[in-house]
């Protein structure tokens, strides 16, 4: 029986106190740890999400990716019996100190999902309005307007400016998560998490939704979890891989790829397992 591959002690990068927090970094975790009940999903992580790049995170199914980047925007406590540790900070603040409001947070940091989750019952312009009439915002031109910038930042608007009021599952899958995507943009967050946005989508509309990442960087931090690894070499600028809760190494996606520093790294990014 094939024993499986163990981790070193040593995290991928070395532990920072809150008081250093890097000037490039918009987002970074400080020894993170998150569970479900007694499982531990993440251990010890330290990360560095830079601004305006787009970061990667790789890594075999159940190795804590999906978890790192709810815990990001305070999403895993939503879950039952999770609970997390650590620190990550969203510029210089604590997301997780005492005064800080969750939904800012994820107003700030907003969350595009593996399958395309438009609301069934609402119609194209108001699935991407809904964030924003939650918030308070009201009818009228300046929503419009809204509507309009975000559909174009999403490359969809030359696509359904003339079905608007058409349910927002009417369109393509890949239609319906770049919707998903200016719907996130509507709310004018500074980070953008996407967890395997391509995972349901067919070759066209992947190519699709990878332009648009790459464009989407010039105006927001862009954090991306994939289990396709030329689509995290194809679009990011650094990629973390993780295993087993651990993350094994982060760079430059160029390095981590082409010059791992960890054998588990380079058994991964060649196929020898996961």
């Amino acid at each position: 029986m094939k024993m499986p591959m163990k981790v070193g002690k040593k995290s991928a990068e070395t532990p920072i106190t809150a008081q250093q927090i890097r000037s490039d970094a918009k987002m970074q975790t400080i020894e993170l740890n998150a569970w479900f009940g007694m499982k531990q999903a993440l251990k010890n992580i330290n990360l560095t999400v830079k601004t305006n790049a787009i970061t990667a995170i790789i890594g075999p199914s159940g190795c804590g990716k999906s978890t790192l980047i709810r815990c990001l925007n305070r999403m895993h406590e939503l879950v039952p019996n999770a609970r997390m540790s650590g620190q990550v900070f969203l510029d210089d603040k604590n997301i997780y100190a005492s005064d800080v409001d969750p939904v800012q947070i994820r107003r700030r940091v907003g969350m595009v999902f593996q399958k395309p989750n438009p609301f069934p019952t609402m119609s194209i312009h108001d699935n991407v309005a809904a964030g924003l009439k939650l918030t308070g915002a009201r009818k009228g031109e300046a929503l419009d307007e809204v509507v309009r910038r975000s559909l174009e930042q999403a490359t969809l608007w030359d696509e359904v400016k003339d079905d608007l009021k058409k349910p927002g599952t009417s369109i393509s899958g890949g239609q319906q998560q770049r919707l998903c995507i200016a719907r996130a943009i509507a709310l004018q967050p500074e980070v953008i998490l996407m967890d395997e946005p391509c995972s349901a989508l067919d070759p066209i509309a992947t190519a699709k939704i990878e332009e648009l990442i790459v464009q989407l960087k010039n105006e927001y931090t862009v954090v991306i979890v994939t289990h396709n690894m030329q689509q995290a070499a194809r679009v990011s600028d650094f990629t973390a891989f993780m295993y087993l809760g651990e993350l094994v190494e982060f760079g430059e996606t160029t390095c981590v790829f082409e010059n791992p520093r960890s054998e588990l790294t380079e058994k991964y990014i060649t196929g020898k397992f996961g």
